[in-house]
């Protein structure tokens, strides 16, 4: 089913509505949507490079707008939507004992989820579920997602097609592990 709709979506980075689709794809992933936008944008980048950080932008605020959606699924609906949805993506039992933790990392879990490959809708939910203050949700998800978007966008524009098998294998590993060791960093610092 996934691969079906894989290629569907990489189908519509040639379309002549291509960014208003990226926008839709970016939102949905956000919150509820299984396909990561960087799919979309990665042909659409390089079918335009100058128009890279356009598309990065689109992606970007797209993406932190269906985060507040997904924040607002986890306030006033997780019961009914949230915690099924959470459930489907095989993270129920963790839920409880994440949410009481949740909070004091906020701000890393919500930039940890937005630039690797974790699924940011699950932290968008438990954001809202767990009252983590909506201005800390909404500064870390611009930063997380516009720092991965728009580093996804300046490689593509400054190396084109080399650098595609990079960022489609390696790049949310190699950001994942970018954030250990400034997590780890900060441990060590006595900061966190």
């Amino acid at each position: 089913m996934f691969k079906a709709l894989n290629a569907r979506v990489l189908g519509w980075a040639h379309h002549p509505k291509a960014l208003w689709i990226l926008a839709l794809v970016a939102f949905a992933e956000s919150s509820f949507f299984p396909i990561p936008p960087d799919l979309l944008m990665i042909p659409m980048i390089l079918a335009a490079p100058s128009r890279a950080f356009v598309i990065a932008g689109v992606a970007m605020v797209a993406s932190v707008l269906g985060g507040l959606l997904g924040y607002a699924i986890g306030a006033l609906a997780f019961e009914t939507i949230g915690e099924p949805m959470l459930a489907a993506l095989g993270k129920a039992d963790s839920m409880e004992a994440f949410s009481t933790k949740f909070n004091d990392f906020g701000f890393w879990a919500v930039l940890i989820a937005g630039i690797t490959p974790f699924p940011y809708k699950v932290i968008t939910i438990m954001s809202g579920w767990t009252g983590m203050p909506l201005l800390t949700f909404l500064a870390t998800s611009i930063m997380a997602r516009g720092g991965r978007f728009f580093l996804v966008a300046g490689l593509l524009w400054a190396f084109g097609p080399r650098v595609r098998a990079l960022i489609e294998r390696w790049l949310g590993l190699i950001l994942l592990a970018a954030v250990a060791v400034v997590i780890l960093s900060l441990v060590l610092a006595g900061q966190i």
